[in-house]
């Protein structure tokens, strides 16, 4: 978006206007707004929400969570009856200058999930890979619904 501003001299100026900043910032603040609907523990209070796709196929949930930079030992996936629930942290890099803009989330970050449907809690995987946590839900196998013929 351009914008143009009169100098006291008559002359005109043209300003950029860059969104960028002020929609980090709104997002951050939504982020925070939406945290605090959930019952959270203490520790993770201020986490931030990680993307995620969520996928569902005839016999299973795939979710899939973004998360460049951080390490496959510092991520936690629990399933509890249809919540699942993934938190970790992505650690702060050491930096050897001074740190002029930050775009990306650090620290905590949790993100939590009620599936629609049964799942058999013992059918769980999850792979990492290149910054995406894979994870796969299998969907409750219990019986199917038999229909009766009415005679």
């Amino acid at each position: 978006m351009t914008s143009v501003m009169r100098r006291p001299n008559n002359r005109q100026q043209t300003m950029r206007w860059d969104p960028s900043p002020d929609l980090q910032s709104m997002n951050a603040l939504m982020n925070r707004l939406f945290e605090g609907l959930g019952e959270e523990p203490a520790a993770l209070e201020g986490a931030f929400i990680p993307a995620a796709d969520v996928e569902e196929t005839e016999d299973a949930f795939i979710i899939e969570v973004e998360l460049p930079g951080v390490g496959k030992k510092d991520i936690d996936v629990a399933v509890s009856g249809r919540r699942l629930t993934i938190t970790g942290e992505r650690k702060e890099k050491e930096r050897a200058g001074v740190l002029r803009r930050r775009v990306r989330n650090v620290g905590r970050f949790r993100y939590e999930l009620i599936l629609p449907t049964e799942v058999d809690e013992n059918s769980v995987s999850a792979t990492f890979d290149s910054g995406v946590l894979t994870i796969r839900v299998a969907k409750h196998s219990g019986e199917k619904l038999r229909h009766v013929e009415v005679q």
